[in-house]
């Protein structure tokens, strides 16, 4: 699939149709930084912001609201701590730590949806050293989900791409090959 074909409007209403009813999320074209932000007195509705209008930032962010608890979606940012670009080699293994099951749950919507999926250390100022044992993680989460069964709210999306995108519904680990993230 070509890259024309992935539109901001139609990840922003796929993933509205899916969940802003149930769970009172919409996924919104933010600015030069994603957030998430839990409704308040200004806005009735939890905020996905993804970068820029890239696609991939919006898979991205939304995997972050998948796999984060009814507790930590009603926190900004889910709770986490963030350091931005920069971080010392020691700070971006930590940082990839609690990357790996977003980044396989991206990779995962990214197949379903056509769209090319690449690792992201998200540290290009910084000393990002060798990425490949993260990107081994990410890829075993990506079989480990394969293997144990997608959480639902994942599931539900991810059908709802490969509908929308025409794409093959059984995951298969065959689909996913580490050496091209």
């Amino acid at each position: 699939m070509t890259q024309e074909v992935h539109q901001l409007d139609d990840i922003i209403s796929i993933f509205n149709q899916c969940f802003s009813e149930e769970f009172n999320t919409r996924l919104v074209k933010g600015g030069d930084e994603p957030l998430y932000s839990p409704a308040n007195e200004e806005r009735p509705y939890h905020a996905i912001y993804f970068a820029r209008g890239f696609y991939s930032s919006a898979l991205h962010e939304i995997a972050h609201w998948l796999i984060a608890g009814k507790e930590r979606r009603l926190l900004e940012d889910f709770g986490y701590w963030y350091e931005p670009d920069g971080r010392s080699e020691e700070r971006q293994r930590e940082f990839e730590k609690v990357e790996v099951k977003p980044q396989a749950t991206e990779w995962i919507l990214a197949q379903a949806a056509g769209h090319r999926f690449f690792a992201s250390s998200d540290n290009l100022n910084g000393n990002a050293g060798n990425t490949a044992p993260f990107k081994q993680a990410v890829y075993e989460q990506v079989k480990a989900y394969i293997a144990n069964g997608l959480p639902p709210r994942t599931a539900k999306l991810r059908e709802a791409l490969c509908d929308f995108y025409g794409t093959k519904k059984t995951l298969d680990i065959a689909n996913f090959d580490v050496t091209r993230i």
